[in-house]
């Protein structure tokens, strides 16, 4: 049987990936994107964005794996990463089961650390939401994730099915595109009773979002919360929970 070398030196391409690394194992990160933002104080080489990583400063850095995700990172990318020869690790996560098997798959097969106690705090915290936050009511939703133009959230996203879990249904779950490009008229006119905004990947806030949903209450949320996977997802229950309660007084 083949006997892998440990790791030791891991660049990571996803900010949820970057704070579920360096929370279970500090000093295992030598290089992030320029988006990984948690933990704070993150003391790490930037390897530019997402989208546009600098292959040749990864490469420098000699790390023994490359963290990636099927969406946020490009396919040309890793490929040139792993013509370099660096092994490329890329996950996919659509649903929060498939978010917790994935978490377990990068920190304990890749990365050949134990299993940490916040993974397991996290599934608790999911296994049961109603027992651990207030009802939210059910309610029909649209989630832009983006203006100029509008985008929304579609169907199959990790998302869509964190809010599922907390009663929140959005329009276009049934719709051919993940992020399909919606004209305003017709986010406003769709019988959505709520309109959720999330401050990631554009940054909506109380004067930037809201005003173009007249008469529709708009729940602000953490992105983090809300999209990213990692040891947020043992708080990410009560965060949103709270927020979209907050809609509705």
């Amino acid at each position: 049987m083949a006997i892998r070398t440990a790791v030791r030196r891991v660049v990571s391409l996803v900010p949820s990936l970057t704070e579920a690394v360096a929370v279970t194992a500090p000093g295992l990160l030598v290089g992030a994107t320029d988006w990984c933002d948690h933990p704070a104080g993150l003391d790490v080489v930037r390897i530019g964005g997402t989208k546009n990583p600098d292959v040749a400063r990864i490469t420098a850095l000699a790390p023994d794996l490359v963290l990636a995700n099927e969406e946020e990172n490009r396919a040309p990318d890793l490929d040139a990463l792993r013509a370099a020869g660096l092994r490329v690790l890329v996950t996919e996560v659509r649903t929060l089961d498939q978010a917790f098997r994935e978490l377990e798959r990068v920190l304990v097969a890749g990365c050949g650390l134990d299993r940490p106690g916040w993974l397991t705090e996290a599934e608790e915290a999911w296994r049961d939401v109603r027992a651990v936050v207030p009802a939210v009511r059910a309610v029909r939703a649209v989630v832009p994730v983006w203006r100029r133009p509008w985008m929304v959230l579609g169907r199959d996203t990790f998302a869509g099915d964190i809010l599922a879990r907390l009663g929140v249904a959005h329009a276009y779950a049934g719709h051919a595109e993940r992020y399909p490009r919606v004209p305003l008229d017709e986010l406003t006119s769709c019988g959505a009773e709520l309109v959720v905004l999330p401050d990631e990947p554009y940054r909506f806030g109380a004067h930037d979002g809201p005003e173009a949903f007249p008469g529709l209450p708009c729940a602000l949320v953490s992105g983090r919360h809300l999209t990213w996977y990692g040891p947020s997802l043992s708080e990410a229950p009560r965060v949103l929970a709270g927020a979209l309660r907050a809609a509705f007084r």
